[in-house]
């Protein structure tokens, strides 16, 4: 099947009630350490199959599905020019908001909220600006949902395609659906990698973290970017699946991303101010590191 049978056959599920869904399972499967019962064993915690909704594991199968080695090339070919829309930041965050679905019976926070939340505990905790700000921009992939992307190509966990897939991947069954599954190459360990070649080497999965990642490269310090890149790939910052892939330099950087993940799972503030306080710093940030207007 070649990428353009993939969009065509997968453009119109939507399996999912709003993106937030994802990132609500990803709690089911890693919950908070400070909310854990004692009595509870860690490995029940990944033992969530059984409770999961429908939409959540339909997504996983076409994600499974149709992220292939070639789907991603060619992703990473249409949408790493940049080419499609120029705007400010603040627009992006706007067109964000209108992915909240009403029906959601786990959450009334749109996107912005989300945000601010992650963002604002960074800045509590006394963390570097830099990071403050990636705190606030770390969604901000999905805005691919405004080119017509499919769920399952903006959302869901992370994982290099081109070797073999783990099974500490998240409902790892379903991989036997991709085309890439009966490719002898694309299933040995290495796969079209190296030992140990570094994960700037390493095709991931396509979605908003890879997209928004490349799109600011050139404006955040490198642990920021490791932060944006790889905040899904859960496979490897909570399982470590993959350090056969890893360099030093991977692993010293996934301290940042260990340290970051708290913030995007886990920071809920009832208390939060509104936006309109928190606008002049924000405002003042986004200046300090990015252009006016982005492309997209």
């Amino acid at each position: 099947m070649n990428t353009n049978q993939i969009n065509s056959a997968a453009k119109d599920n939507s399996p999912l009630e709003n993106l937030d869904e994802w990132e609500h399972d990803v709690l089911n499967r890693y919950p908070d350490p400070a909310e854990i019962n004692k009595e509870k064993k860690e490995e029940e915690f990944r033992n969530y199959e059984e409770t999961v909704k429908d939409g959540v594991k339909e997504f996983y199968r076409l994600n499974h599905t149709y992220q292939t080695y070639d789907f991603v090339i060619q992703k990473k070919a249409d949408y790493l020019k940049f080419d499609k829309k120029e705007m400010p930041i603040w627009k992006a965050f706007d067109f964000l908001n209108e992915l909240v679905d009403d029906s959601d019976p786990d959450t009334d926070l749109d996107q912005m909220q989300h945000l601010l939340q992650t963002s604002e505990a960074i800045r509590n905790d006394g963390h570097p600006d830099w990071m403050v700000l990636v705190g606030l921009i770390h969604d901000m992939g999905k805005v691919l949902c405004l080119f017509g992307e499919p769920q399952w190509a903006v959302v869901g966990d992370t994982f290099p395609v081109g070797c073999a897939y783990s099974d500490k991947i998240v409902f790892p069954e379903f991989f036997s659906q991709n085309p890439d599954f009966n490719n002898e190459t694309y299933q040995s360990k290495l796969g079209v990698y190296k030992e140990n070649c570094g994960l700037d080497q390493v095709h991931m999965s396509w979605g908003h973290d890879e997209y928004v990642y490349h799109m600011m490269k050139d404006y955040i310090p490198e642990p920021g970017l490791y932060m944006l890149r790889y905040h899904s790939f859960y496979a490897q910052h909570r399982e470590h699946a993959y350090d056969h892939l890893m360099n030093e330099k991977d692993h010293e950087m996934f301290k940042w991303v260990d340290l970051f993940n708290p913030y995007d799972l886990y920071s809920k503030n009832p208390n939060q101010k509104s936006w309109e306080e928190l606008k002049p710093y924000y405002q003042a940030l986004v200046s300090k590191y990015l252009p006016l207007t982005l492309k997209f």
